[in-house]
């Protein structure tokens, strides 16, 4: 079972060919930095060496391949039908029963942990063993509010299925990776119930300038996909780094009001989650006080110090506990990309007419 499940105290940034670096990231942080107060959820993942068992015990390998073989690559004129028959193909398929006992082990303990009837976050993170550089951040589906073990498994099948949407099949073509070589892991973490309070997410720099003096934390009502998928207009606070570290000055530079129309919750009817209306005299309130924006800069620092670079921080707030949590880190990769910093030119008026 430990090859197809790695918990994420078993986890560091060094297993991202084996669980993608979506979730070798948050055994990386869970490891190491709930030590200096940086809260994270626990959680386990599924290995890149379940994905490729799964194709091989249900003997849908050759046929998947064989699909992905027929695509027309100059004008994808044939993506929409052969992305559709390769899902099928997954989603119409039993997962072995070895993974699901893995699977089921891997819930067992974090049942046990959090004591009762949890509800769950599943993500995808697809990673290539032999590119441990590659990127497919947010090509893949997430599923939140999963309880019980059986929809936890339909979730999983779910992710697997979703490698081979149309979007990531065309990002593969398009970059050149080859279908073959990409597998999917899949983390599975304890939700926090940011449906009742609030999520957002944190740049340890201007993520629209580049300034590394600040850390920019930006909130919104309930789950955080609405923020994640720009959806939604948020609050947003600028925090100065260097009065953050002293500890002598009020470190808040300054804030916006966002209008955040939008509040995503759990469906009361079962699982899965519905967008409603913000109420207009919450949507007139900052979601955070002072004092929660500090304690999530501070965050962030530790995170960007541990990582030594700028990085790109989701977060969440638990409505029944009013805790915060990190639920991911990721590095920045706009303004740090940049060749060209920011410059400020200086004119001197020589002579008048």
């Amino acid at each position: 079972m430990k090859n197809y499940i790695r918990h994420f105290s078993e986890i560091d940034i060094n297993d991202v060919p084996t669980v993608g670096g979506k979730n070798a990231s948050l055994g990386e942080m869970f490891q190491k930095l709930t030590s200096k107060g940086v809260q994270i959820p626990d959680g386990f993942a599924t290995t890149a060496e379940a994905y490729w068992h799964f194709l091989q015990e249900v003997h849908i390998q050759e046929e998947i391949f064989g699909l992905l073989a027929k695509l027309n690559t100059k004008d994808f004129s044939n993506l929409k039908e052969i992305g559709a028959s390769v899902r099928k193909a997954i989603l119409e398929t039993e997962l072995p029963k070895d993974i699901k006992d893995a699977i089921g082990e891997g819930y067992d303990a974090l049942s046990k942990k959090y004591k009762g009837d949890i509800s769950l976050a599943v993500r995808s993170s697809a990673t290539a063993e032999d590119l441990p550089t590659a990127s497919f951040a947010g090509q893949q589906d997430s599923y939140l509010n999963v309880k019980g073990i059986d929809e936890l498994i339909d979730a999983c099948k779910r992710c697997y299925a979703s490698l081979f949407n149309n979007r990531a099949i065309k990002y593969r073509e398009d970059n050149n990776f080859d279908h073959t070589k990409v597998a999917l892991s899949i983390g599975i973490q304890m939700m926090v119930r940011s449906d009742l309070a609030a999520s957002g997410v944190n740049f340890t720099l201007n993520p629209d300038t580049g300034f590394d003096q600040v850390v920019m934390v930006s909130s919104i009502y309930g789950l955080g996909e609405n923020i994640v998928q720009g959806s939604i207009n948020p609050d947003d606070y600028f925090v100065f780094k260097p009065s953050l570290k002293n500890g002598t000055e009020q470190p808040i530079v300054s804030r916006r009001l966002g209008s955040k129309e939008k509040t995503m919750v759990y469906d009361k009817s079962g699982s899965g989650t519905i967008n409603l209306n913000t109420p207009m005299e919450k949507q007139e309130q900052y979601v955070l006080t002072d004092a929660e924006v500090v304690k999530l800069a501070q965050w962030s620092l530790i995170i960007e110090d541990h990582y030594k670079r700028p990085m790109d921080i989701e977060w969440a707030k638990d409505g029944q506990t009013n805790e915060l949590f990190i639920v991911q880190a990721r590095p920045e990769t706009v303004q740090s990309a940049k060749t060209n910093k920011l410059k400020i030119n200086t004119y001197t008026l020589q002579k008048k007419r």
